[in-house]
């Protein structure tokens, strides 16, 4: 055991491809999300948050080291396997005292076809479910659940109506996080908990997708002019094409086992347009939300709540509409890159604190570390956010920018490298294997709409940006092991 005097438990809830505006507390009232609100009442919530790439591999391989995916040469959905080094947050836990339990997806490497190969990863428990589809023989634990209810998850989510809330994979992913919960109070335990929604195909329980009405949803972003600067971007790698909002692009690929949504096919009577997938997706965190609050309400019953570190984020976000595109890829916008991030602990951290300082989701390990106690390793890119957590520190500000990367990260034709360098205000992206770029003033256009890149008042901006860049992608790779001597 090398725990420091007081060592929290951790609750790490994770969704896959949460926006950042799906939360009341936050600022947007078109959802209803009271026990998120909860959280967000009781902790710190950090409203710019970014993670590292905009697919679930590379983000996830950022967020559970604290490296950029670059750094530990992890940078595509599909790889065969997860390196040995650096090694993962639940890991380091492990190693400390920690029981460690994985509910839901990890995705450190391919599940195309079969359950991934684990690294060394520290968990003793482990409850896995990729996606909620019934496409491996052995090792898909959610749906060996969804069996032994006397259902069939493959023949389930066939249904336009969806799977029912009670066999929802998100239900699933509270049902087995509780039940850890409840087995563990006799040392500290670490709960990574990954809920797939809202990911593709946006195929909510019927009763949830009942609560919202298309009509009332907030529309996407989109101007007549993002078809043209989509046109502009049509090499460069993404998994829809750019569409009027009333017509998207629902049968571009996402996997072949993830059709589009029957209810939104116009053979099934259903609309293809925006807002029906909006209120799809909102139903879905409904669900999330709900099944967040069965979780909290066991962990107070448990005595455990005033001890434990309470995270709530997402890998990346969704394009949901915004500029004419679903789903994700290439691109940076702030659909997709930036996402919800909570910090709680009774007594410990802040309460109702809202940050506008830049942050990462490569903060989230040296964070943890840090507050139980233990040593932070020289190869972190990672910052704490401890002192701004505990009140120590002003809240405007934790780091100068924020970096994102798309490194050939999807199965697709191009094979797009690029990297985004956000400073607050302006956000710079360099799509380096086509010859283009994007540049944004946020301050002036929050809705990313007027790309600023062949300006030429801005080329002096431009400039400096490119430079800013480019030393923080060097600056910020790993230097390999710790130097012992001078040669």
């Amino acid at each position: 055991m090398n725990l420091g005097e007081r060592s929290p438990n951790i609750l790490w809830i994770c969704t896959d491809q949460q926006r950042y505006d799906t939360i009341a507390a936050l600022g947007y009232p078109h959802l209803s999300t009271p026990n998120l609100d909860r959280l967000v009442r009781d902790g710190v919530a950090f409203e710019r948050a970014y993670c590292q790439a905009p697919i679930c591999t590379p983000s996830r391989a950022s967020f559970l080291t604290g490296m950029y995916p670059s750094s530990i040469h992890v940078n595509r959905n599909g790889n065969p396997n997860f390196p040995d080094f650096p090694p993962l947050i639940s890991k380091r836990l492990a190693e400390a005292g920690y029981t460690c339990g994985l509910i839901g997806k990890l995705h450190m490497s391919s599940a195309y076809g079969r359950v991934e190969r684990r690294t060394d990863d520290g968990y003793s428990y482990w409850q896995y479910s990729h996606a909620p589809r019934d496409d491996w023989e052995h090792g898909h634990d959610y749906a060996d659940w969804v069996r032994s209810k006397g259902a069939d998850l493959g023949e389930l989510t066939k249904d336009v109506a969806g799977v029912p809330a009670e066999l929802h994979q998100t239900t699933w992913c509270a049902e087995k996080t509780i039940e850890f919960i409840e087995a563990n109070q006799d040392r500290p335990w670490f709960a990574s908990v990954n809920i797939y929604d809202p990911h593709p195909p946006f195929n909510p329980p019927q009763s949830y997708r009942e609560q919202f009405d298309p009509g009332e949803v907030k529309p996407p972003l989109f101007r007549e002019s993002d078809l043209a600067q989509q046109a502009r971007l049509a090499a460069v790698d993404f998994q829809s094409e750019a569409s009027r909002p009333e017509d998207l692009d629902i049968k571009s690929p996402i996997l072949p086992q993830s059709p589009a949504p029957s209810y939104m096919e116009p053979e099934t009577g259903g609309e293809r347009d925006a807002r029906t997938l909006i209120a799809a997706y909102y139903a879905m965190i409904k669900l999330i939300d709900d099944q967040v609050g069965r979780i909290l309400e066991a962990l107070e019953k448990s005595g455990q709540r005033d001890n434990t570190i309470v995270i709530f984020t997402s890998d990346h976000g969704e394009t949901l509409g915004d500029h004419g595109l679903i789903q994700k890829g290439c691109r940076f916008y702030e659909g997709l890159v930036r996402v919800p991030l909570i910090w709680s602990w009774h007594g410990e951290f802040a309460g109702g604190l809202h940050s506008k300082a830049l942050a990462e989701l490569t903060d989230i390990v040296p964070t943890l570390l840090e507050a139980c106690g233990l040593d932070l390793p020289n190869y972190l890119t990672g910052k704490s956010l401890l002192p701004i957590l505990r009140g120590e520190r002003s809240p405007d500000h934790h780091r100068d920018f924020a970096r994102s990367e798309f490194i050939d990260a999807l199965d697709m034709p191009a094979g797009s490298v690029a990297t985004m360098y956000f400073d607050g205000r302006y956000k710079l992206i360099v799509y380096h294997n086509h010859e283009l770029g994007e540049l944004y003033d946020l301050e002036t256009d929050p809705g990313e709409f007027e790309d600023l890149w062949d300006s030429e008042a801005h080329q002096g901006l431009k400039l400096d940006l490119l430079r800013r860049s480019f030393d923080a992608s060097m600056l910020t790779l790993y230097r390999g092991p710790e130097r012992i001597g001078p040669m």
